[in-house]
């Protein structure tokens, strides 16, 4: 009974990328890896030169209308995604125009068996991959990088906190974002820091054990954020 819950949660990643191996190291450590040995999540790296047909693996080629840099071929990246998606799964393109990704987002995302990630390089990916092959498209953030391989790590991570059994429900009740407010500051021993010539104390509510003072002084806290 307990293994039959485990996979009712169980979570598929299955990211599409041209450098597998920049992101097999992270998904090695600490709770994703402790999440994938216990079933509730699978990550996946597809490297999608495996999928053009030439001696060369040509993935890439010019703009039509001219223009700097090289663009993801949308026939081969289809391809991809065909042999990889299953039937109700969510295809995600990482895109500078795509929709801001969240918390709020993160919790759709999880309902999902699989996600499928693909992770563009270069000047872009050709927009018949963005109209015709894949759910959506996001961005996580007002900025410029080199690729989709750390954007799919930030949805993995976020996706994978949010299952059942890979952290504990407490942890989730208290984190940012999780409400209408940011997480209250936190300190640990020892009591009293020197940083900086001048001692630092841990304020003296959270030493009181008053517990009602305590929850009072975190949700002013949480307001203050």
């Amino acid at each position: 009974m307990i293994i039959a819950r485990l996979f009712d949660y169980m979570v598929q990643f299955d990211i599409i990328t041209i450098f597998p191996e920049t992101l097999d190291s992270y998904f090695q450590e600490s709770i994703l890896k402790r999440a994938q040995k216990k079933k509730l999540i699978k990550i996946k790296v597809h490297d999608l030169r495996k999928y053009a047909k030439d001696k060369h693996k040509t993935v890439d080629d010019r703009p039509y209308g001219g223009g700097p840099g090289m663009i993801f071929k949308a026939d081969i990246v289809n391809k991809a995604v065909e042999k990889i998606a299953r039937k109700g799964s969510r295809v995600i393109l990482f895109s500078a125009k795509g929709k801001k990704f969240n918390q709020k987002k993160a919790e759709k995302l999880r309902k999902y068996k699989q996600i499928v990630l693909i992770c563009g390089r270069y000047e872009g990916v050709d927009e018949r991959v963005a109209k015709f092959v894949a759910d959506e498209e996001l961005s996580i953030g007002d900025y410029v990088l080199t690729g989709g391989e750390i954007p799919a790590m930030v949805v993995i991570d976020t996706v994978s906190r949010l299952i059942p059994g890979v952290i504990r429900k407490e942890s989730l009740k208290e984190e940012s974002f999780s409400g209408e407010s940011l997480e209250y500051p936190q300190y640990t021993r020892p009591e009293v820091v020197e940083i900086n010539g001048k001692k630092r104390r841990v304020p003296k509510v959270l030493l009181s054990g008053n517990h009602k003072k305590i929850e009072e002084w975190k949700k002013k806290k949480r307001v203050e954020s």
